[in-house]
């Protein structure tokens, strides 16, 4: 495996990159949409997304009496772009040099005998001064001094977590080459080139290397169709929450808070929340991932594996997000391996399970600005079941199904009642307990 390589010395580079051509994954949803039996399925869901088109015009000219083509869903959730883009671009910026040349003068001075300890204290504060500042703090606050809406303030704090992801490997990866490797005397430092790295925080893989499998040439009409499908996929979530969840939800709002709302609620909303889930897979591991792959000529497409057929949530949480899960093997599961003397195995599973479900709560707590822990139990309850990895009866993965279905319902039932509850219900105050208390268990809706 590729991953596994150590940093290739530059007089066996071509060598290596001939050998690395025959480390090539494709996607398993283009191997499986040349078989006619599963590429009619897509269509079925192309034809889904015809239809709730079809039946979004025919209400909304019944209703007004004209074609009422305004996507205000679109620009509310999308507003401020021009935020949004200044503040990527200096994430961006440091990502690439900040890291980069902290390293680089770290790596240039550390092998002077007299100041390797204080050279090394210096470089790691100001690194982690760094990190704290424009990856940690920035991000936060441009999120809640300028309160961005939902999408965009998604945008900001997802590619916040990639930018801590790909530097935290640019520097593990980077940290334990230099140490190695002492130059000689007249010889030049062994030091990434900042190309590579450019390289690397575009490409689809959080995983650091100097050298990728790559493809010959770039198919255009390949990445012009991916980014088509990723558009339609909006459009299809879209009409999901405007014909599925939007109105649901508004006159639930209505309502008080009750066992009986909340069950109606959930299992009307599992099938939108299924949609959402296949919907965000399709569009994000498979066609943007593909799009940004292929014009890079990335070769290496394994993004995920054939989850769908997982009978447990062990196999499940493995094969979702190949591209994520390579990342907390690497750096959390194997390094506390390595911490500890490779025992503790099940806390090292435990550990890299929590991290991974207080980064998702993380997330749509700043994406949708109000606490409510609903992913990290859910993540909580799935651990449970998440540790026996030996069921291989096709029962189990009906099971896994309708929990899945299930789980979805939850997130977007709890959510959305949620939602609806802050704007019925504004907060008073800015006590602790007044910004963790979710405002749904609380608002009379009157």
């Amino acid at each position: 495996d590729y991953l596994k390589l150590s940093r290739p010395n530059k007089p066996f580079h071509k060598n290596l990159c001939m050998c690395l051509k025959s480390v090539v994954h494709v996607s398993l949803f283009s191997e499986l949409f040349e078989i006619s039996h599963i590429r009619t399925i897509y269509h079925m869901f192309i034809a889904a997304l015809l239809l709730f088109i079809i039946s979004t015009l025919a209400v909304d000219y019944i209703d007004q009496g004209r074609l009422v083509l305004d996507f205000d869903l679109f620009y509310y959730a999308f507003g401020q772009l021009g935020t949004v883009i200044w503040a990527w671009t200096l994430m961006f910026a440091y990502t690439l040099l900040g890291p980069y040349y902290i390293l680089s003068v770290w790596a240039s001075l550390n092998h002077s005998r007299g100041w390797r300890t204080c050279v090394s204290a210096l470089a790691a504060l100001t690194l982690c001064a760094a990190q704290t500042s424009m990856l940690g703090i920035f991000p936060v606050y441009i999120v809640l001094h300028y309160q961005l809406p939902p999408a965009s303030r998604f945008i900001i704090i997802l590619e916040q977590i990639r930018f801590v992801m790909k530097s935290y490997s640019f520097i593990r990866e980077t940290t334990p080459a230099v140490l190695k490797n002492t130059p000689q005397k007249g010889a030049s430092l062994p030091y990434p080139s900042l190309s590579s790295y450019l390289y690397f925080l575009f490409c689809p893989t959080l995983i650091y290397r100097e050298v990728y499998p790559r493809n010959p040439s770039i198919r255009w009409n390949y990445v012009g169709m991916n980014s088509l499908k990723i558009l339609a996929s909006l459009f299809y979530l879209y009409f999901i929450l405007v014909r599925l969840c939007i109105p649901v939800f508004r006159n639930k709002s209505n309502q008080p808070f009750s066992t009986r709302t909340f069950i109606l609620a959930l299992f009307h909303a599992s099938f939108p929340g299924m949609l959402m889930l296949m919907l965000g897979f399709y569009a994000f591991l498979h066609c943007w991932l593909n799009a940004f792959a292929e014009m890079l000529r990335f070769a290496d497409r394994m993004f995920y594996r054939d989850w769908w057929n997982s009978t447990s949530f062990a196999n499940y949480y493995r094969t979702w997000n190949i591209v994520v899960h390579d990342w907390l093997y690497y750096y959390g599961y194997r390094d506390f391996l390595w911490l500890t003397g490779h025992k503790l195995r099940s806390v090292a599973t435990m550990s890299v399970f929590a991290v991974s479900a207080l980064v998702h709560e993380y997330a749509f707590t700043l994406g949708f600005g109000f606490f409510y822990p609903v992913m990290f139990c859910t993540f909580a309850v799935v651990f449970n079941f998440a540790m026996n990895d030996k069921r291989k009866s096709p029962v189990w993965n009906i099971i896994l199904w309708t929990c899945l279905f299930i789980g979805q319902g939850i997130h977007v039932c709890l959510y959305c009642v949620e939602w609806y509850a802050q704007i019925q219900c504004p907060r008073t105050g800015t006590s602790f307990w007044e910004l963790v208390t979710p405002r749904s268990w609380t608002c009379s809706y009157q």
